[in-house]
């Protein structure tokens, strides 16, 4: 299939939520529709879609005295469709299932991100590790989302978005035991 048409994904990456904001959980369960695409399409664009989604990252710290004793972590890849959308005389099932794997992709750092935070150690320089931590996921995803586009050529390339599928599908599994639950 030869698509002339470009597709574009935005990686926000945000720490904590606008509790006004929209948002859809990933969930293996469900998959993304062209509905959830709520944004208004940019005219002056040659994608056919936009995909807008980043990972949350909130955390608290238990203190004693002014020591820090503890720490708690929230980590979830979310899709923003009132930032996401498609032209729909252009838009097919093949560029939903490219669109999905980018949601699929900030998952993946998602879980890359808990299995770090799993693995520190309390001390009190934990606040300054976990946002160093996610600075370096963000800065991951971002370069992966964009491997991804060029690989594909915006899912142009079928064996291309092919392999991404199932490499992405094997990264997902291979770290399954860091879904969010």
């Amino acid at each position: 299939m030869q698509l002339k048409s470009i597709i574009i994904c935005l990686v926000l990456l945000f720490v904590g939520t606008n509790s006004n904001e929209e948002t859809i959980t990933w969930n293996e369960e469900r998959k993304l529709t062209w509905e959830d695409f709520k944004a208004g399409a940019d005219a002056n664009s040659e994608a056919v879609a936009l995909t807008a989604s980043g990972i949350t990252f909130g955390y608290s710290v238990k203190t004693s005295g002014r020591r820090i004793i503890g720490f708690s972590t929230s980590v979830e890849a979310h899709f923003y469709p009132n930032k996401s959308w498609y032209l729909s005389d252009s838009a097919n099932d093949y560029i939903l299932g490219h669109e999905q794997l980018h949601f699929d992709i900030t998952e993946l750092y998602a879980r890359k991100f808990r299995q770090q935070l799993e693995r520190l150690v309390v001390n009190q320089n934990i606040k300054v590790q976990m946002n160093q931590i996610h600075e370096a996921i963000n800065t991951a995803l971002t370069k992966t989302q964009h491997t991804y586009d060029e690989q594909t050529q915006h899912s142009i390339v079928e064996e291309a978005q092919k392999y991404w599928e199932g490499y992405i599908k094997d990264e997902l599994q291979k770290l399954d035991k860091y879904k969010s639950e």
